[in-house]
C-alpha cells in the first residue's frame, strides 16, 4: 500500500486500527519505514455495548 499512496501523493496519515493481533503494529511499521508521516493512530475496534448473547462453551 505504501508505494502506491507514495505515487498519490500522500504524504502524511491517520491511521484508524481495528481489532488485535501483530499486524496492528507490522502495518504502521511499514509505513513508516516507507517514509510515510504518522500522525495520529486511533483504535477503533469494535465493543459491545451488552448486545447480543455469547455462545454458549462447548462441553466435550
Amino acid at each position: 500500500i505504501a508505494p502506491q499512496a507514495k505515487e498519490a501523493g500522500i504524504k502524511e496519515v491517520d491511521v484508524l486500527v481495528r481489532g488485535i493481533g501483530p499486524a496492528r503494529e507490522a502495518a504502521m511499521r511499514a509505513l513508516a519505514a516507507n517514509g510515510i508521516q504518522i500522525v495520529s493512530i486511533k483504535d477503533v475496534t469494535p465493543v459491545p455495548h451488552n448486545g447480543c448473547r455469547p455462545k454458549k462453551p462447548r462441553r466435550v
